[in-house]
């Protein structure tokens, strides 16, 4: 079983130390994710592993499941897609976050490998997603009054040849032709053994995880045994999980962080996992009751991505009793600052970042719970594992390690880091003998610890000046009427980009934008990165896991741009306007005009040459 400090990491100089007293090999004798839930199911059977909420409602009976009966729901998943589709079989799920999740996740990983899958995806991208992993099983959530993954399910069947689909559904269901009832053939399975050898271990793939968005080719990373098993040991520790916690779980299980910090890492400290209902905190009704959940069902580890950290932050605690809790998490995103100050003053305790990529298994750095809190870093490396930031050269090239307050991209090292993508096409740029270029930039400061300055690709480019979008979004942020806030690049003829703000007002406030952008110009030191625009909008978008979605907020800048310059300037109002992701220059503009404007087709194409989109203009 994994040794785990007995007294929480602080600092540097702790992590040094932990790291000297053993090797990574004495440390970590786990050979197998199945390993995982063995040692824990031998020391502590009873302990009850997933506390499953449905409603949230106040006379909830939950679903509780042991260690021990964990174990064997593991063992009986493994057990059933070995004998579905033979030796190492990929086993895709389309699933919101359920006991059986687990059970078909942890099960892949032991029989062959998992194939997570965001069920809010199109069809015809799953398909494809499934085609490049060459899973042969899906599991799939049966008919639903509200998701529509069965439907999806189906569809990808007569898609994907060969592919075995296999429904989670409540008992009494009928099964339909040529369709596995997952809880029937799970039980027709044992659960004291493996029924096909040996697990997956070591460096045997255990996961492909799906990144880079919802266009072009899919990208799936891989994640191996050991991998994931570093990472996990590196959530556990840095996050100083303990065997009497009790952990809030919210992120999806198909997010790397659901999987891993929120999985994985909780698991082999063997700690609680308290599931916010099968859509976590998507589903309004745990946003309104998280305070009072937390409290009654003694969450110490509180948590969740920026976003919906915001949302909860709304809700009075009404008399909640949350004195078991004693840290928060926050990742998948950047923290803004007002949002971290908040969360101290509700809940009275600190807010601490965790750090991660789907290519590093998860987890890169975490500002370590027992220490004092580093207000906006993300603290330290993983145990065994490495961080530097590197200059970026002209040539797009990585440089030398930066100095302590440079501004330079993340890199890491260690046996966290992903092997590569299944397609070794995709690793040029991503992964370099053994280096992960994390594509994000950030700073260390004199203690080492680490900073998130931004997205490469986030960064707006002003008349050669760089300016980090988190400037602006965090002084939105501390707007007493803002409740998120994001900051963009608008194309620009002269200063090839200008940045401008989005901004979603808190429930019954109000601010005109007249307001907001003098509070931006009173707290923003830098004059270039002064909004050019601020846009109020009713909703900012997100991604299925709370992000902040800034593709689509650049596509409407653009488009707010486009519009002024061809109906306003040129006067084609008439004129109808796309603006897509991709392309040479990364966005594409089509204006398509009427056919009695054909000859204004050159006008519109000279007036758009000076941008940096890609533009087509059509007529007719």
């Amino acid at each position: 079983m994994a040794v785990l400090p007995e007294t929480g990491i602080r600092d540097l100089e702790d992590l040094r130390r932990f790291e000297s007293e053993m090797t990574l090999e004495e440390r970590l004798p786990e050979r197998s994710i199945l390993d995982v839930f063995i040692a824990r199911a031998l020391d502590q059977p009873d302990r009850t592993a997933i506390t499953m909420l449905m409603t949230g409602a106040p006379d909830e009976e939950p679903r509780r499941v042991s260690y021990r009966e964990l174990l064997g729901l593991v063992r009986r998943a493994a057990n059933l897609f070995a004998t579905l589709a033979g030796p190492r079989p990929g086993v895709a799920y389309m699933l919101p976050s359920l006991v059986e999740t687990h059970a078909t996740l942890w099960g892949a990983e032991a029989a062959g490998y998992a194939v997570p899958i965001n069920f809010l995806l199109q069809p015809e991208h799953i398909a494809g997603l499934l085609k490049a992993s060459g899973a042969r099983i899906l599991v799939a959530l049966g008919p639903h009054p509200v998701l529509d993954i069965w439907q999806k399910a189906l569809a990808l069947r007569d898609a994907v040849p060969g592919l075995q689909l296999v429904r989670v559904a409540p008992p009494g269901i009928p099964v339909e032709p040529g369709v596995i009832d997952f809880h029937t053939a799970l039980m027709a399975q044992p659960d004291d053994r493996l029924v096909f050898g040996d697990p997956g271990r070591d460096g045997d793939i255990a996961a492909y995880f799906h990144t880079g968005g919802t266009t072009g080719a899919p990208k799936l990373v891989a994640h191996t045994h050991r991998s994931q098993l570093v990472a996990a040991l590196g959530g556990a520790v840095l996050g100083d999980m303990r065997p009497t916690d009790t952990l809030t779980a919210t992120l999806p299980l198909f997010h790397v962080g659901g999987t891993i910090f929120c999985g994985l890492s909780a698991f082999m400290a063997g700690i609680g996992l308290l599931v916010m209902s099968p859509g976590g905190l998507r589903n309004p009704a745990m946003v309104q009751g998280y305070w009072r959940l937390a409290a009654r069902y003694g969450a110490t580890l509180v948590g969740a991505v920026p976003t919906s950290i915001g949302a909860v932050l709304e809700v009075p605690l009404d008399g909640a009793d949350l004195s078991a809790a004693r840290a928060g998490f926050c990742g998948a995103a950047s923290l803004p600052t007002a949002v971290r100050e908040r969360f101290r003053q509700v809940v009275g305790i600190g807010l601490f970042e965790v750090y991660g990529m789907t290519e590093a298994s998860g987890l890169i750095a975490i500002d370590p719970v027992a220490g004092e809190g580093g207000a906006g870093s993300v603290g330290w490396a993983l145990p065994y594992t490495r961080v530097e930031v590197r200059r970026l050269e002209a040539n797009g090239r990585l440089g030398p390690v930066c100095a302590p307050g440079e501004i330079g991209v993340i890199t890491a090292r260690g046996p966290h880091v992903s092997p590569g993508y299944r397609n070794p096409e995709h690793d040029a740029g991503v992964f370099d003998d053994g280096l992960l270029n994390s594509g994000d930039l950030g700073y260390a400061d004199a203690r080492g610890r680490i900073y998130i300055a931004g997205r490469a690709k986030d960064l707006i480019i002003r008349s050669g000046h760089n300016i980090d979008p988190l400037m602006i979004e965090n002084a939105m942020a501390a707007h007493p009427a803002v409740a998120l806030a994001a900051a963009v690049a608008m194309p620009d003829a002269y200063a090839g980009e200008l940045p401008v703000c989005y901004v979603a007002l808190r429930p019954g406030a109000t601010a005109t934008e007249e307001e907001l952008r003098e509070h931006a110009e009173q707290s923003i030191g830098e004059r270039p990165a002064w909004p050019k625009q601020i846009c109020i909008v009713d909703a900012i978008p997100l991604t299925s896991v709370g992000k902040i979605y800034k593709p689509q907020l650049r596509c409407d800048a653009a488009s707010r741009l486009v519009t002024h310059v061809v109906h306003d300037r040129l006067g084609l109002r008439d004129a109808q306007i796309r603006v897509q992701e991709g392309g040479r220059r990364g966005m594409r503009v089509t204006v398509d005009l009427p056919d009695a404007a054909r000859s204004a087709v050159p006008t519109v194409e000279d007036a758009l040459a000076v941008y940096l989109f890609e533009t087509r203009v059509t007529a007719g």
